[in-house]
């Protein structure tokens, strides 16, 4: 049998990792690298940790958690998105929306934020600016970026891009008697019904606002 070299080793280690980000959408513990690694000390996982923190594919917090570096991400991904978040953020802790509580900062993930909103296939992927404000009670505001993913198929329900007797618009697809329309999200405005026709573009994915 052909003798692995360092490089593969670092390789199929680092797949491992990614394979374990995918199913628990946070980075493995030294005792969970063990597992993964099939060794059986936290020192020998700590060896190997630093092999790839060497290398370029992770590193760690100033307490020794270990976070994915983009390096660890673009040898996964065949076809690199459009809609690029460069940093990493960390995940410190959860805020309550109800009543006040006393908080507290622990980090509990670094989150990506291009995965986040838009999952593993990035491909098919793009933004579009709102314009206008027939979504709003959907808390789609003027000036948001949409995220969506292109397709001609939506349910009913879904908030689609669409033309609709050749024109433009963002709106929920709503379906009566058989028969396809779409639905603002404003009491001010009215459904619109296709006199000629109706072609789904996209669906929304996710939505970004930014606070000045």
């Amino acid at each position: 049998m052909k003798k692995q070299s360092e490089q593969e080793k670092l390789e199929g280690q680092s797949a491992k990792m990614y394979d374990f980000y995918k199913r628990n959408r946070r980075m493995p513990s030294y005792a969970e690298v063990c597992a993964l690694f099939d060794v059986k000390s936290k020192d020998t996982a700590y060896k190997a940790v630093q092999k790839l923190l060497a290398a370029g594919y992770i590193e760690t917090d100033e307490v020794g958690h270990i976070l994915p570096k983009e390096h660890f991400f673009e040898k996964r991904t065949k076809h690199r998105s459009p809609i690029q978040f460069k940093r990493d953020l960390f995940l410190l802790g959860l805020v309550e929306a109800g009543f006040a509580t006393p908080a507290e900062e622990q980090l509990l993930d670094r989150i990506s934020l291009d995965e986040w909103l838009i999952g593993d296939s990035r491909e098919g992927y793009f933004m579009l600016k709102v314009k206008g404000d027939s979504m709003i009670d959907a808390g789609i505001r003027d000036g948001d970026m949409v995220i969506v993913e292109k397709t001609n198929t939506a349910r009913p329900g879904d908030i689609v891009v669409a033309s609709i007797d050749g024109g433009w618009t963002i709106k929920y697809l709503r379906e009566k008697n058989g028969s396809p329309y779409l639905e603002p999200a404003n009491k001010d405005f009215e459904n619109i019904y296709p006199e000629e026709s109706l072609e789904i573009s996209a669906v929304l994915r996710s939505l970004v606002r930014k606070y000045d």
